[in-house]
């Protein structure tokens, strides 16, 4: 835990994402990933130099097969923390497979879960929203916009949704998903398994191939991603107009 706690707290600084007086609402869905985030920020709360509250939110999607005793033991996880959890009930499930039967669902699943934790921070008075999106989704996510929209483009580390005044979170930037796995196991915390039919088999999970085949293939490769992206002053693109520094820069003369 301390490994993951001390690249946590770096993020946390390098990125200024908590300060004094914050109310964070932490996205839990049940998995791995987002329970990790909970136990991190529980346990970074108790030694922050930052004063701040955590609640923890979880989207019921509607599924039936979701298990009532896993739920039970994240319940009883996050009163053992002394962490108070809501769990927003929704017809997300419903909407997307029986009402509108969309064939490529996931894009439309996380705009309304990401709507409904929104609107459960605000109506608890919170001011931040803390999501687990680690270091190893900060490159699926580059390699999707590259490849599905021709743009390079992930998400960043902190951002503002004006519509709602939260201030977004990720502090597991610069945590690979490996740790977060080996923290859930050595310290039994609670999973719930995900129910969605759609589950393993999105295009995010064909890029997360991608990139292991790409790091086994050229070793460190992952690395020098997670560099390039968090060191764009040394990036050499294109800019629309370009403006030749030097005559012998200049192309050749047709």
């Amino acid at each position: 835990m301390q490994k993951l706690l001390s690249l946590a707290r770096k993020a946390i600084n390098d990125y200024k994402m908590i300060e004094d007086g914050d109310r964070i609402a932490v996205g839990v869905s049940g998995g791995k990933d987002s329970t990790a985030l909970l136990a991190i920020l529980a346990a970074y709360r108790r030694f922050a130099p930052e004063k701040f509250d955590l609640i923890a939110v979880n989207v019921d999607l509607g599924f039936e097969d979701t298990s009532k005793e896993e739920m039970k033991k994240l319940s009883d996880y996050c009163e053992s923390i002394g962490v108070r959890l809501i769990v927003e009930h929704t017809d997300i499930a419903r909407i997307i497979f029986e009402e509108r039967k969309e064939k490529s669902p996931c894009s439309l699943c996380s705009k309304m879960r990401r709507g409904a934790l929104n609107a459960v921070a605000v109506a608890d008075g919170c001011n931040k929203l803390a999501l687990a999106h680690h270091a190893d989704d900060i490159i699926d996510t580059f390699f999707l916009s590259l490849l599905h929209e021709g743009r390079l483009s992930t998400f960043m580390p902190v951002s503002r949704m004006d519509r709602t005044g939260i201030t977004l979170i990720r502090p597991f930037i610069y945590v690979e998903e490996k740790y977060l796995s080996g923290l859930c196991r050595r310290y039994d915390l609670p999973i719930v398994h995900n129910p969605c039919p759609e589950d393993k088999h999105t295009r995010r999970e064909d890029m997360k191939a991608l990139v292991e085949e790409l790091d086994s293939k050229f070793k460190g490769s992952k690395k020098l991603i997670m560099s390039a992206l968090f060191n764009p002053d040394r990036n050499n693109l294109w800019d629309k107009c370009v403006n030749y520094a030097k005559e012998d820069d200049a192309p050749p003369s047709t």
